[in-house]
């Protein structure tokens, strides 16, 4: 009975990857650049400091997108294992997508920080909100990322001989970044600060129209806001199944045979794919919950695809009643 499910099991999660898989990549080459274009046009997103960490984790998705999920389909969904045929990509491809993954969800726990301090009552915390500041807290971020990746460059390797495999060929460093450095500083960190200072934010906007702000910049807060609380809840529900996976397969090690090395591979392949819901979907969920953010995207559209400006303005406020 097992030994007809798990081949059952192989075939299915195969399939998932494949057209799921190929899905995510297609919308996500659209949306990205979509939501790129929409960020760098538009004034009002442009002096924007929590808009431009959203514009750059777009384009570091971009790549990742192509790096990393394209080849886990090639593996999980093809069987085509490039890391195994060339050891230039067995230590590429683990540190451009530790560079990736790092440097997008940074990004993304910048907007939602970034956020807190426009929204916050003191002056001091939102001067903290600046296109200067914020170009050097990527640029940092990024560079400690880079750093952190040579050690994936150093010890990832081929192995053996009949049949080659890419694996780590440090014990230290496999423990490391299996334990902590994959499950807490790739998952849980982020998503601690995340949904900690998105709840702050969101908090901060409830008690904004008490304050005297300006119309337009209390309304780009609660755009902005709603964006970015929202894209935590759905990164939340993205990298969950894959940490939580890890974590167990990391703490709770079982007796490996055949058939359960085959079943935790489709487990993987599946949560990993998963996983890829976060770097694909920005744009849609802006989309989805910001009216304003529609009207913007058809703004620019038109204005590319027709050279033309619809009638209105995007950006215009229209008084509350």
């Amino acid at each position: 009975m097992l030994n007809t499910t798990v081949p059952s099991l192989a075939s299915t999660s195969q399939q998932v990857v494949i057209s799921l898989g190929f899905c995510l990549l297609v919308a996500g080459s659209i949306g990205n650049p979509l939501t790129l274009i929409v960020f760098l046009s538009l004034q009002t997103f442009r002096h924007s400091s929590c808009a431009f960490y959203l514009t750059v984790m777009s384009f570091i998705n971009i790549f990742h997108l192509f790096t990393g999920l394209f080849t886990h389909i090639m593996i999980y969904g093809f069987n085509i294992n490039w890391l195994n045929m060339s050891v230039v990509y067995c230590k590429f491809r683990p540190f451009y997508v530790q560079l990736c993954a790092m440097s997008s969800s940074s990004c993304m726990c910048l907007a939602t920080i970034d956020q807190f301090l426009a929204t916050c009552s003191s002056p001091r915390c939102q001067r903290l909100c600046n296109i200067k500041l914020a170009r050097q807290l990527v640029i940092g971020l990024i560079i400690i990322w880079f750093g952190c990746g040579i050690s994936f460059l150093i010890y990832y390797n081929h192995v053996g001989s009949d049949p080659v495999v890419c694996d780590v060929t440090n014990r230290a460093f496999n423990k490391f970044n299996s334990v902590f450095y994959g499950p807490f500083m790739m998952s849980i960190l982020p998503m601690i600060i995340m949904i900690l200072f998105a709840i702050l934010a969101y908090r901060n906007v409830q008690q904004i129209a008490y304050r005297t702000v300006p119309l337009v910049r209390r309304e780009l807060d609660k755009q902005l806001t709603t964006m970015v609380l929202v894209h935590v809840i759905y990164a939340a529900i993205s990298v969950t199944p894959g940490a939580i996976f890890n974590l167990f397969k990391t703490f709770y090690p079982l007796i490996i045979d055949q058939n359960t090395t085959e079943q935790l591979r489709c487990i993987k392949s599946l949560t990993t794919t998963v996983y890829y819901f976060n770097h694909m979907g920005s744009l849609y969920i802006y989309v989805c919950v910001s009216k304003r953010f529609r009207q913007q995207l058809l703004y620019v559209l038109s204005k590319i695809c027709f050279k033309r400006y619809p009638p209105g303005n995007p950006n215009r406020i229209k008084p509350e009643t």
